[in-house]
């Protein structure tokens, strides 16, 4: 019975959160008041429950196991990954999120359920359904039509298998021929481009009631160095980069993006000591004061070999948060998953991360969550069949060009 009341409780506050958060506008002034709903529902939780709200992490296999039961139930983590090697097809992936949704039942919020699918080589869907092209495929027909409908497909095939977040599109400008981890992933060589079609797909992916994730600021696109195995550097100035990677993210921000994924680089003109990813001069400096950024910001995959082989993951986790993230992706390997969520517990314990910080990032967190008015709800039924007409009809505009 109290459960169910807790249950009854969270629903009702949710539910309030989609008229109150619209209210809220951001001025510049530091985070604005959350409204009566959002601030209830953070004083009921406790300090676990905030820190796993901002943790999102990947699980091994094709089906729940005991561990991944026990980062809901015991760590409260706020949402998931899956990445092509926990999906098969369309039937085991539904079976899989409704698992995940119905294990969170007892807790304060619905999970995030996300995704990296953009199109082209980042491909997780199942077989059944029909590939999308890649960024640079769409940036090459350039149509802003085409752009759109692909976009919505893209949040149409995500959401009907029950995800809720996707980690797209791509804002890189692909201006290095060497790069060995963007290339097709960007819509162009030069900020316009990515511009257009960005954003049309961004809007797009939101139009399916899906929070899109714009990625790898502050620009991955000239580096020579993969940061899913070591930390890239860029020599580029502030200024540098204002005028160059920072414009396509600028316009994100300006169309009310849900989310920006920062990446793992090195900028020694801006901070010479930490990469963006737990740069307090990236992340609070550039993205929050000077491009007056107050939406969530989320660390790409604090797995990989960017942060790994220069940082304990835990203390690194720490720094990101302290610099002004939100969220943490943990992607990768459950003993880390648990480094990272006690390091962070501790330091709410301590007080190396305050409970205004924390207050500061689950108000993000769960303003996000009610936009979309998130439920740990199951998916009964996928129609991949009006998913692939709609890729279908949108794949014609791309060979009628011209």
């Amino acid at each position: 019975m109290r459960k169910m009341m807790t249950l009854s409780l969270v629903l009702f506050l949710l539910c309030s959160l989609l008229t109150s958060c619209s209210k809220n506008v951001y001025t510049g002034g530091g985070t604005p008041e959350p409204s009566d709903s959002i601030k209830d529902l953070i004083a009921s939780m406790s300090m676990a429950e905030k820190v796993g709200q901002m943790v999102i992490v990947g699980l091994e296999g094709h089906a729940m196991t005991a561990e991944t039961e026990a980062l809901i139930e015991d760590y409260h983590v706020g949402g998931f990954i899956l990445y092509k090697d926990n999906i098969s097809d369309a039937s085991q992936t539904v079976s899989l999120l409704n698992q995940l949704k119905k294990a969170n039942r007892s807790n304060k919020a619905p999970l995030w359920l996300s995704i990296d699918q953009e199109g082209g080589i980042v491909n997780r869907m199942p077989a059944q359904f029909t590939e999308l092209p890649s960024a640079e495929q769409i940036g090459n027909v350039d149509n802003t039509q085409y752009s759109r409908q692909i976009g919505q497909a893209l949040g149409g095939m995500v959401r009907s298998l029950g995800f809720n977040m996707n980690f797209a599109p791509v804002l890189d400008i692909n201006s290095n021929p060497n790069n060995p981890v963007i290339g097709s992933r960007s819509y162009g060589a030069d900020p316009q481009s990515v511009i257009l079609h960005g954003m049309e797909t961004m809007m797009a992916i939101q139009s399916k009631k899906i929070a899109a994730v714009v990625k790898h600021f502050p620009g991955h696109g000239d580096t020579s160095v993969d940061s899913h195995l070591e930390l890239p550097v860029i020599n580029k100035s502030l200024t540098e980069l204002q005028n160059f990677e920072l414009i396509p993210f600028k316009e994100a921000i300006k169309q009310n993006t849900d989310a920006i994924m920062i990446a793992h680089l090195l900028l020694p003109k801006v901070d010479e000591k930490d990469p963006a990813s737990i740069s307090h001069k990236v992340i609070t400096d550039l993205l929050r004061n000077t491009l007056q950024y107050d939406g969530l910001v989320i660390t790409d995959d604090m797995t990989m070999g960017g942060i790994t082989k220069h940082y304990d993951v835990g203390e690194a986790a720490v720094k990101s948060v302290q610099a002004g993230s939100d969220i943490l992706l943990i992607g990768h390997d459950h003993s880390l998953q648990l480094a990272v969520l006690k390091a962070l517990n501790k330091s709410a314990e301590d007080g190396a991360i305050t409970e205004e910080m924390l207050d500061r990032n689950v108000y993000r967190i769960l303003r996000l969550k009610a936009k979309y008015n998130i439920r740990d709800s199951a998916v009964d039924h996928v129609d991949i069949q009006s998913i692939k007409r709609q890729i279908e009809s949108a794949l014609k505009i791309a060979k009628t060009k011209g």
